[in-house]
């Protein structure tokens, strides 16, 4: 019989059997409590507090039916005895605490670190009660070699280092169970958070993978919750188009094609706006939010394929890093061609403005070489009222909104009425031409719009061989602003004679242009 064992004194022996009944009454009415508070699928937890109570019952009837002497194994068993009835009774004290008290006040369960913790000081404490019991001093144990103390401070060096990383992120709590997280920089450290214990976090990842990971190197790392502080993120995609081709136009196209796409949330709408000019082309920033983050790769795809198909018909063509080699053909005859395409596309847009009717073709076709194209895209000011300027505009492509100060909103506000839409054919910009006030209305472009712009120094030589002209133009310019008086004027002056002011006009074109 081993020495500690034949010297456990006769006393100690009696105390623990007279010990016993109390604790197991303790254990009896905490396995009860236990049963009566947890619900029907959470009593599993009564396992391990019923199989250790089986333990010490078993361990108890052999010492007292087989093993009744003073025998090795006897005190083996009475040893046993009370190991077990101390973790049972440990056991089923967590239980209570954390699972039917902390877990309802607060509706969801104790983290599995704090469980283990505890659970571990809670054996930890069963074990030194117990061989100091049994007659054994712990101390004396750890301090017997300085060797085995050296070997066991290192190897639990990172092991207390995990142990305390993770009850920083308990208390910090940057994740929880079931939130999506990515730690690092390594898209590849993505997974949903399965399981956080005391040594590691275990995580589950896009590719169905389990991998644990140290609470050290997640207290180490920048993590990314995906998930907090709403399961809604926004993803981006990056989209590069010709540079030919007009940013407003692609940005529709893309825009339209994503709406309803899997995955892409009608609130906040999907966006697009121009991020880049690059040696590629337009650099497109797509952006969308969606709430299926762990089928990132399905939505991103279902994108990327209605953004092919909707460019596909808008005759859009996406560009990637290239080096083209243009040759162009410079000499007279090629810039003639080129010349001659751009004034016959600009004469027919000048041939339907009114007031250009009566000159003869070839100083209209003179006024369509003289001519200038500008692109605006949608919503943007073309021109603001009160700027002094001294050309007329055409619209070739698209429409612009001529606006003008809103009718009984007060002074100062900057609200702005419509007054007229100008599509293809409308020209707007002709008192700035012929007489060089100053701009009347702000002009907005609704869409994308091309238009022609044609100065006051190509006019000047025009109206210096048509004198007539300057009286059909203040006509056709008296009847315009006598529609826009409606708008912006009171009744008084709708009824200005039109011949009045045709006539005054006539005299301002005169002295502007320096005719007779």
């Amino acid at each position: 019989m081993p020495a500690w064992l034949a010297s456990l004194p006769e006393i100690v022996r009696e105390d623990l059997r007279s010990g016993e009944a109390i604790a197991v009454a303790i254990a009896l009415v905490l396995m009860a409590l236990l049963w009566l508070t947890l619900p029907a699928h959470g009593r599993r937890l009564l396992r391990q507090p019923v199989i250790l109570f089986v333990v010490h019952l078993a361990a108890h009837t052999l010492r007292k039916v087989v093993f009744s002497g003073d025998s090795t194994v006897a005190h083996v068993l009475i040893v046993i005895a009370v190991l077990s009835i101390l973790a049972c009774i440990g056991r089923a004290a967590v239980a209570l605490v954390l699972d039917v008290g902390y877990g309802r006040r607060l509706s969801r369960p104790a983290p599995k670190i704090i469980r283990d913790l505890v659970l571990g000081l809670v054996y930890v404490f069963v074990a030194l009660a117990s061989l100091r019991a049994a007659g054994i001093e712990p101390g004396s144990i750890l301090t017997t070699s300085a060797l085995l103390t050296a070997v066991i401070g290192l190897s639990l060096q990172e092991t207390l280092g995990n142990l305390f990383a993770g009850l920083a992120l308990q208390m910090q709590s940057p994740f929880e169970v079931g939130d999506w997280i990515q730690f690092g920089t390594d898209h590849k450290t993505v997974g949903k958070v399965l399981e956080i214990n005391w040594r590691a976090t275990k995580l589950l990842t896009l590719d169905e993978v389990e991998v644990i990971v140290p609470n050290g190197a997640l207290g180490k790392a920048p993590i990314s919750n995906y998930t907090k502080p709403s399961p809604r993120i926004r993803r981006s995609i990056y989209v590069t188009v010709a540079s030919s081709t007009p940013p407003r136009k692609a940005q529709r196209a893309i825009a339209e094609a994503i709406k309803g796409s899997f995955g892409v949330l009608e609130e906040p709408a999907p966006s697009v706006v121009t991020s880049d000019f690059s040696d590629s082309g337009i650099q497109l920033w797509v952006r969308f939010w969606t709430d299926q983050f762990q089928k990132w790769g399905m939505v991103e795809g279902e994108v990327r394929d209605r953004i092919w198909y909707a460019l596909g018909r808008e005759g859009i063509s996406m560009s990637w890093p290239t080096r083209e080699l243009y040759v162009h053909e410079v000499n007279e005859e090629a810039l003639a061609r080129k010349r001659a395409a751009i004034a016959a596309q600009s004469l027919e847009a000048l041939q339907a403005v009114d007031f250009l009717a009566a000159l003869p073709p070839p100083e209209l076709e003179k006024l369509a070489r003289a001519t200038s194209s500008h692109l605006y895209a949608e919503g943007e000011l073309v021109v603001r009222k009160g700027d002094n300027a001294d050309e007329l505009y055409v619209v070739r492509t698209g429409e612009v909104a001529v606006m003008m100060p809103g009718a009984g909103n007060g002074a100062g506000n900057g609200q702005k009425t419509e007054v007229a839409r100008l599509g293809e054919g409308k020209f707007f910009g002709e008192m700035a031409l012929m007489t060089g006030e100053p701009r009347t209305a702000d002009v907005v472009a609704t869409c994308d719009s091309e238009l022609l712009v044609l100065g006051h120094g190509a006019f000047h030589a025009t109206l210096a061989k048509n004198p007539d002209l300057a009286m059909v133009v203040s006509r056709a310019i008296v009847e315009r602003q006598a529609k826009l008086d409606e708008h912006a004027q009171s009744t008084d002056h709708q009824h200005a004679r039109i011949e009045e002011r045709t006539s005054q006009l006539l005299g301002k074109i005169k002295q502007f242009f320096s005719l007779r």
